[in-house]
């Protein structure tokens, strides 16, 4: 788990994220930190099976699926169940990426542990978009 240094160092040398859980409901906080995060200039890629766009972007059905038709990710968002997480982060660790986050009230140490053992960095109930504010992030 990263501390408050390593957070940052994961932020700043982030570019490319795919949020896993994204929703087109403006109402919903994955669409709220995916907007946010695109207007801070990151590259992002929305996965949702069952979204075809969210805010003008191609939703893909799964991690492999937007890596394969985009290239790689360096951060992957996890918006979804503590149980659905060892799974993702499983596709996490398949397609390379550097970090596996668990957004606020998302904890699961077994899809920790899947990624660490693999040396992803892993951050755990936290929003990405707080702490990009928090670090006074910008692009």
């Amino acid at each position: 788990m990263l501390d408050d240094d390593g957070i940052e160092r994961v932020l700043r040398s982030t570019r490319r994220i795919a949020v896993i859980g994204a929703s087109a409901d403006p109402w919903r906080p994955s669409n709220g930190v995916l907007r946010y995060l695109l207007e801070q200039g990151f590259d992002c890629v929305p996965v949702n099976p069952n979204q075809r766009e969210i805010l003008g972007l191609v939703s893909f059905g799964t991690l492999r699926e937007a890596v394969d038709a985009g290239g790689p990710v360096d951060l992957v968002d996890v918006f979804r169940r503590p149980e659905e997480c060892a799974a993702h982060a499983r596709e996490a660790v398949e397609v390379g990426a550097h970090c596996l986050w668990l957004q606020l009230g998302v904890v699961d140490w077994s899809a920790a542990s899947i990624a660490a053992a693999a040396g992803l960095d892993v951050v755990m109930d936290r929003c990405t978009a707080i702490e990009w504010r928090r670090i006074g992030g910008r692009r």
